[in-house]
């Protein structure tokens, strides 16, 4: 028997369970499991995603069976409800929702009231005996209707609202009476007809379609598309659609709507954290149009105390709620995201979802609720993403220094973030494609605000509680957000906004504190983030489980103190051409590459050669009794030099040079392409000189250390951009040579070894022969993915948006490993040189290296050890050990 393309839910009895995310959508699933939790759920059913996958394979057609299937489970709603859909006198409303098998707050579209029409709208009133009520669900109705299915223009219809409200002079949509209502029905009526040429639909069942249609097409929106791209969520996946007999919390003070977590999502603390409001419907809540009420005493703060909690108005409701979802959070034993509605004293139970949290959030859920015996210490490893913790790892505002306090809002999402204000999200992508950091500042933010959400660094709406749109997505990007800073007034259309005697204008900085919801004047320094506690208990539970070890990328002291300090086990790339550009040296690297000999040259290098030295004890140091790979030059010698008139002028003078001899210098060293050019082991074949000069700093070093301190270390001297083991087998034989010399001058015997980074493809190729030559191979992502493409990173920008946009690629493959090219040259590589060489180590040290879905890679292909920039450690860590119980797992 096919496989059903609808399932129903109501009435203690499900056709799915959460089991069936995949199929029914999250929203679908859980709808399902909460019926046959026994909890209090209005029938409906859900079209499955397999019908989204068809209507598109399918040029927007339905599949066969769909409709004859609907009117079944149409008739149980009815059944149910003891209500008919389309009915005049007791007319049956639906709401009509999506539903991806990943939440995605905001972005698709929903419908709700429909069914109503100038007929039922009376029915309605008379059954409810409400007129009042029955014209604002209408309103809604055609409002909603009217944007999601219609295509038309939302704001006119709020501006239409504001006008009434205006004339009526009432500051609230709950102020407004039955005649108002009635008022605005015609208003919106007389706007659809004016602008489509034709009357709102009247009929029910047409509606229904319309609707239905409307969900369909918007998992193809733009804002759903970019979503889609920002979270990694695969287009083919499709969405389910769910449709509920309508219950209402808009019929008078008895009734009201909200949302809630299970769980503060902010902090993480273990309270029942949420708001609502009275006499409402939902979008109300989520969307800030009204600044919700805190739904318990617990949940007051200084901006919101002289509002009601719905413990303190609706005790009974608010007890019943307590012993819901403390029943969901058990059974999915995680945190929950919860929308309610309260119809005349009546819980009912719209969805759950597992609730999007900051990264503080997932890491203090995960260790409360294995401390407290829900979960076990591997899943609370697998409960914090590996990509979202990288929120912890960045400076927070330093509490020290001076803080123009300007507005305080509600601390929506936190963290701290500066930036130049912008009003739109066009301007965010704009000043972001810049370089420019930015606020977004919103009155109030739409789905449709996705993309410059995206990339700013944090996000300000003067409306909207903790739950609405702003606050949940800004939660689940990991942005510092405030919403609700009602002291602001936003004039979009001037680009500034004010707040007392402060005017801010477009282009101005401010910065956020997202943990208090404070807005500050211009700019705030910050301090280094303290990582102990709860996310300390994390790591270490993390490290029980990973068998790849991370280590850093990391070019001075600091930055490997700071690597270590975050759980680096090793140095796997310090870049010594970094070194080559401070202000102390770059004189003397300037006269090596003006010598006309090699005399001149080594000269020069002996300058260098005790700062070199220095700087590798400063490293080895940071890293004790842990390996540190370091690389010899790679960059062309050109980029040394200088290339305005004025800087050649100034160099010609500092050196005693004429401009002349620095001009002809720079003409010999020029290249076409530089990228493939006298670079890496070429200039150590051409200058063995320089060579010689590092592996001898890096040998007198690790002797000092060793002789004078005690350490025990290990230096790994990686000779870059080998193409041909020919160039391998000199460049080792000029560094272990002088390695063998310092060892004998200081009488000391110190291991160490020498090998490659493999960046190009040849090398990958020709691994077993390279191999012969090699005590370590590490893997130059960045550079490999360059040539294996023949892509320029630094021009790729130009075209790569648009590869990504038609699905060339599917992803940028300079942040994720390209596992069918470039992936596939590292396991030809690692396979060949463990044939020639099995106990061979194997890194990465490409930036891939702090990327979780590189890292799984790098685990299943048996590498040694990831490295990536100290910042990303603890990411990379976790990664390891999400791929380590993976593949226990399976």
């Amino acid at each position: 028997m096919p496989r059903p393309w609808i399932y129903y839910f109501g009435n203690d009895k499900a056709d799915g369970s959460s089991k069936l995310k995949n199929l029914l959508g999250g929203k679908g699933a859980n709808l399902a499991e909460m019926v046959n939790l026994g909890i209090p759920v209005p029938p409906g059913f859900t079209i499955s995603t397999e019908v989204c996958t068809t209507y598109y394979d399918q040029d927007n057609q339905y599949p066969e069976g769909l409709k004859e299937e609907m009117q079944a489970n149409l008739a149980k709603i009815e059944a149910s409800m003891n209500r008919k859909f389309g009915d005049l006198k007791i007319p049956l409303l639906l709401s009509v929702r999506s539903g991806a098998r990943i939440s995605m707050p905001g972005m698709m579209d929903t419908v709700l009231n429909l069914g109503l029409n100038d007929e039922t709208v009376q029915g309605l009133a008379e059954a409810a005996q409400d007129e009042r009520f029955a014209l604002d669900s209408y309103r809604r109705f055609i409002q909603m209707y009217s944007d999601v299915v219609l295509g038309l223009d939302r704001t006119r219809f709020e501006n239409l609202l504001e006008e009434e409200k205006e004339k009526s002079k009432v500051r609230l949509d709950t102020h407004l009476k039955a005649e108002n209502w009635r008022s605005v029905v015609k208003s919106f009526k007389d706007y659809v007809l004016r602008v489509t040429g034709k009357e709102f639909p009247q009929d029910a069942m047409s509606q229904l379609w319309g609707a239905i249609g409307a969900v369909f097409n918007s998992w193809m929106n733009k804002r759903a598309i970019e979503y889609r791209r920002i979270n990694n969520i695969p287009s083919e996946w499709g969405t389910a659609v769910n449709i509920q007999a309508m219950v209402f919390g808009n019929m008078g003070n008895d009734c009201a709507t909200g949302v809630a977590f299970t769980r503060d999502p902010g902090t993480g603390d273990k309270k029942f954290f949420g708001e609502f409001l009275i006499n409402a419907q939902g979008e109300d809540v989520v969307a800030g149009i009204r600044t919700p009420q805190p739904i318990n005493i617990a949940g007051k703060t200084p901006e919101n105390q002289h509002l009601s909690s719905m413990e303190e108005v609706l005790p009974e409701c608010y007890q019943t709620l307590v012993e819901i979802y403390q029943n969901l959070e058990k059974h999915y034993r995680d945190m929950q995201d919860i929308e309610f509605t309260i119809e005349k004293g009546k819980v009912w139970m719209l969805q759950t979802r597992n609730g999007k949290r900051t990264a503080q959030a997932a890491v203090k859920i995960a260790v409360d609720m294995k401390d407290e015996g829900l979960i076990d210490k591997k899943t609370a490893v697998l409960r914090v993403d590996p990509a979202q913790i990288d929120q912890l790892l960045h400076p927070t505002l330093d509490p020290k220094a001076k803080q123009d306090i300007i507005a305080k809002g509600l601390p929506a999402s936190p963290g701290a973030a500066t930036g130049q204000v912008v009003f739109t999200a066009e301007e965010a992508t704009k000043c972001y494609e810049q370089g420019r950091k930015v606020i977004l500042v919103r009155l109030e933010t739409s789905p449709e605000d996705i993309h410059g959400m995206h990339v700013a660094q944090g996000i300000l709406t003067a409306r909207g509680g903790m739950t609405s749109h702003a606050a949940v997505v800004a939660r689940g990007m990991g942005k510092c957000c405030i919403t609700g800073c009602e002291t602001l007034q936003v004039d979009q259309e001037g680009k500034k906004f004010m707040v007392g005697k402060h005017v801010i204008r477009e282009g101005e900085f401010i910065t956020l504190n997202g943990s208090t919801g404070d807005v500050i004047l211009g700019e705030v320094p910050t301090v280094e983030a303290e990582l102990s506690g709860d996310f300390g208990k994390l790591m270490e539970w993390v490290d029980e489980f990973r068998t790849l070890k991370v280590r850093a990328n990391a070019d001075t002291p600091h930055d490997a103190g700071v690597a270590r300090k975050f759980g680096a086990e090793g140095i796997g790339l310090c870049r010594t051409e970094h070194m080559f550009f401070e202000e102390d040296r770059i004189g003397a690297v300037r006269e090596m590459i003006l010598a006309d000999d090699r005399e001149g040259r080594r000269e020069a290098l002996e300058k260098l050669r005790p700062m070199q030295t220095g700087d590798f004890v400063g490293i080895f140091r940071e890293m004790k009794d842990v390996p540190v790979t370091i690389r010899l030059l790679d960059p062309p010698l050109h980029e040394f030099l200088p290339h305005s008139e004025e800087e050649i002028e100034q160099v010609a003078n500092r050196l005693g040079y004429s401009v002349d001899r620095i001009k002809a210098k720079l003409e010999s060293l020029h290249e076409f392409n530089p990228m493939l050019g006298h670079r890496g082991c070429r200039l150590g074949i051409t200058y063995p000189e320089i060579y010689e000069m590092q592996a001898r700093a890096i040998m007198e070093a690790a002797v000092d250390l060793v002789q004078k301190e005690g350490y025990s270390i290990i230096p790994e001297i990686m000779i870059p951009l080998v193409g041909h083991v020919g160039e391998l087998k000199i460049m080792r034989e000029v560094v272990s040579v002088t390695c063998e010399k310092v060892l004998k001058e200081k009488n000391t015997e110190l291991k160490y070894l020498i090998g490659t980074m493999i960046e190009l493809p040849r090398a990958a190729l020709t691994a077993d022969q390279v191999a012969t030559e090699a005590d370590f191979f590490s893997f130059g992502t960045n550079d490999l993915t360059q040539t294996t493409f023949g892509f320029s990173r630094d021009d790729v920008g130009k075209f790569l948006p648009v590869y990504l946009e038609k699905k060339i690629l599917p992803r940028d493959p300079f942040v994720v490993l390209d596992l069918d090219g470039v992936g596939r040259l590292v396991q030809h590589a690692v396979d060949l040189g463990r044939k020639t060489k099995p106990q061979i180590k194997l890194g990465i040290c490409g930036e891939h290296g702090g990327d979780p879905a590189s890292v799984t890679f790098c685990h299943e292909i048996g590498l040694n050890y990831v490295s990536c920039s100290p910042y990303r450690v603890p990411v990379a860590r976790l990664a390891a050990a999400h791929a380590a119980l993976a593949e226990k797992k399976d």
